[in-house]
């Protein structure tokens, strides 16, 4: 496989603090590379080291077969960025934000007014074209920042959180957009908080905690792994203080907790519904419905960094 990234032993470093410890993966052209993790596990330092905007501590990396070290600039001519936050100028409308972009990326100025209509109207943005960017929806904001980082035609594209904080249908136009750049064969490396998103969309996953990968994978292998761990999943009713520690006696590898929701991961579920009983007449709450389930991406995902899928969301949405 022709590959569009190498990257090997990526370090950075904040003072004493290891963001990124030896990251090593390849993504092939054409793919899209899921890159998952909690908050602050290393994703957007990935992105912005591999983007140029900051340096590496240590380790290599080979973008379309440029360099990192040595060849920036022409690798910066191969990549299209969308960050989380928007970074296009409030003030310009969208047809002078992707004509700003377009002279900084030396496109051509006879391809400059077809390339700017040809986005404009792939992204359903004709009738926004001269309203002020800032004064646009969220949904419509990213649409533009994506079309601003296509204005160059890059071969590789940088997703940094793309559907954070938009609107149901917002995210599934855009969620669409990316499914049609495999057509294209634009190589899509995407971070993203949504597990369900990144097993829609992605090819293969690496799952990234504190700075290291723990895995990479496809979507599929990863479900399959994870079902070789079998879920027990309960509601119950007053369990306000049930807890995981609570639960301790109960033969599990892994047990989560969330409102009146029991997840339990075991090999003996004849023993874990039987201490689950015990523990439900001790502390007088009710077991309501009670399921063996298929364990998903996202239990794989638990099993692997340790923290819930609404947990990484909760934390997301805080931060911001």
């Amino acid at each position: 496989m022709e590959h569009s990234i190498i990257v090997e032993g990526l370090t950075k470093r904040y003072g004493d603090k290891l963001a990124l410890d030896g990251v090593s993966f390849k993504v092939g052209r054409g793919e899209v590379f899921g890159y998952l993790g909690p908050n602050g596990a290393g994703k957007s330092t990935t992105i912005n080291i591999l983007s140029g905007l900051i340096e590496p501590t240590g380790g290599t990396a080979v973008i379309d077969g440029h360099d990192l070290r040595r060849e920036r600039v022409e690798i910066k001519r191969k990549i299209g960025v969308v960050p989380e936050a928007s970074n296009l100028y409030d003030e310009l409308t969208v047809r002078e934000n992707l004509g700003f972009v377009s002279k900084l990326y030396h496109v051509p100025r006879r391809l400059r007014e077809e390339r700017i209509a040809r986005l404009l109207d792939s992204f359903d943005l004709d009738e926004y074209g001269g309203r002020r960017f800032g004064r646009l929806s969220k949904g419509l904001k990213r649409r533009a920042v994506l079309a601003a980082a296509l204005v160059h035609e890059p071969d590789i594209l940088f997703l940094d959180e793309p559907t954070s904080g938009l609107d149901v249908v917002s995210a599934r136009t855009l969620r669409h957009m990316i499914e049609a750049f495999k057509e294209r064969e634009i190589t899509v490396f995407l971070t993203t908080h949504y597990i369900e998103e990144a097993g829609s969309l992605c090819d293969r996953i690496a799952i990234l905690v504190c700075g290291k990968i723990v895995t990479i994978d496809t979507p599929h292998a990863l479900e399959a792994a994870a079902q070789e761990m079998p879920v027990l999943d309960a509601r119950v009713e007053n369990g306000e203080r049930l807890t995981e520690e609570a639960l301790g006696g109960v033969p599990a590898q892994d047990i989560r907790v969330t409102g009146d929701r029991v997840r339990i991961y075991t090999r003996d579920i004849p023993g874990a519904i039987r201490a689950l009983s015990r523990v439900s007449e001790e502390m007088g709450f009710s077991i309501m419905e009670l399921n063996t389930v298929k364990p998903s991406l996202e239990d794989a995902f638990i099993r692997l960094t340790g923290l819930s899928a609404d947990l990484m969301r909760t934390e997301k949405e805080g931060r911001r």
